[in-house]
């Protein structure tokens, strides 16, 4: 890590793929990934990250590329998570439109993403992939993916059902995976980005950190709803359907919790959809904070502030800068 003209520098397989000043990315948020907030961090030398299906449809997601384009002139990327539905989103159509908009990066998650993958190789566009498991993160390196993000069980959003902790998953992942990998879930500063660095990771994926700062395209309670909360107050909802998702307690989703104990084996995705479905808008933007369950990670303990994304990641960078100088020093003793 070098220093210039104030600035700190961190070289990695990361940095170095996506063309970026730090190695840190900004995960795929539902309702959170607009351009605002993907410009706010690719301006302050991370990787914003469009969500895709916030937007839904291709013409739309083309609109937001272009937003974020007259926003800033650093690289950014888009999230495109493979759901298991009925009425499935245009994927070939979103990726159409991912090419034309020149990104370069795409944070893949959900199912296998092996059927888009040629299309984006062909346009010289890097593939990341969320992964919760070490098989998984195999899975995706045999496939072709460039790189992966390694979600532990601390995340928020779906941490899978192995319920593996980072302090395990990322040595673990560090061990088998050739591809470099990011760490995500639980993170928040520069201890946190060391931490990754020493278990073999590149760089690290951050989502509900980003959540809470100026830029953030979110109603202001959900921000102080995160600096309130502590690292005890997220739930996991969904577990009977191996569905799970870590969200922050709220009267809903004790309301959710009831049902499933009520419903136990016999539980089913109707008994819950008032609780989960459709409320992100109300949430996010409306500022409703009892209107159901939404993706919050165990990090809220570690959050207390709402800075804007250039202080954030500057901080970050300092924090990890001294926390390396002092382990230099504790080597040398």
């Amino acid at each position: 890590m070098t220093r210039s003209t104030g600035e700190t520098n961190m070289k990695t397989a990361i940095t170095e793929m996506f063309g970026i000043q730090h190695p840190i990315i900004q995960g795929g948020m539902h309702f959170v990934g607009f351009a605002e907030m993907a410009a706010a961090v690719s301006n302050a030398g991370g990787l914003g990250i469009i969500t895709g299906l916030t937007q839904g449809t291709p013409e739309k997601l083309a609109n937001e590329i272009a937003r974020c384009k007259d926003m800033t002139d650093k690289p950014f990327g888009v999230n495109l998570t493979f759901l298991p539905t009925v009425n499935a989103p245009d994927y070939p159509g979103l990726v159409r439109v991912i090419i034309e908009g020149g990104v370069k990066v795409v944070e893949t998650a959900g199912n296998n993403p092996v059927q888009v993958l040629p299309y984006f190789k062909d346009a010289g566009v890097k593939v990341i992939h969320k992964c919760t498991s070490v098989r998984h993160a195999l899975k995706a390196q045999s496939i072709g993916c460039d790189a992966v993000s390694v979600d532990g069980f601390e995340c928020g959003g779906h941490p899978g059902e192995d319920d593996v902790p980072n302090f395990i998953l990322l040595p673990r992942a560090a061990d088998e995976l050739e591809i470099p990998f990011v760490s995500s879930g639980g993170m928040a500063d520069g201890r946190s980005l060391v931490a990754s660095l020493a278990m073999g990771a590149q760089g690290m994926n951050m989502g509900t950190r980003f959540i809470a700062t100026k830029e953030a395209p979110v109603h202001e309670n959900v921000k102080k709803a995160i600096v309130a909360a502590s690292e005890l107050d997220t739930r996991l909802v969904m577990r009977p359907l191996r569905n799970t998702e870590r969200v922050m307690t709220n009267d809903a989703v004790e309301e959710l919790l009831r049902i499933e104990k009520e419903k136990g084996a016999d539980l089913k995705f109707e008994d819950i959809i008032e609780q989960v479905a459709g409320v992100y808008p109300r949430i996010m933007m409306e500022g409703d904070m009892d209107a159901g369950a939404w993706s919050c990670g165990m990090v809220a303990g570690l959050i207390n502030d709402i800075p804007t994304c250039k202080e954030l990641i500057d901080r970050i960078m300092q924090e990890a800068e001294d926390i390396l100088a002092r382990m230099n020093v504790m080597a040398k003793a």
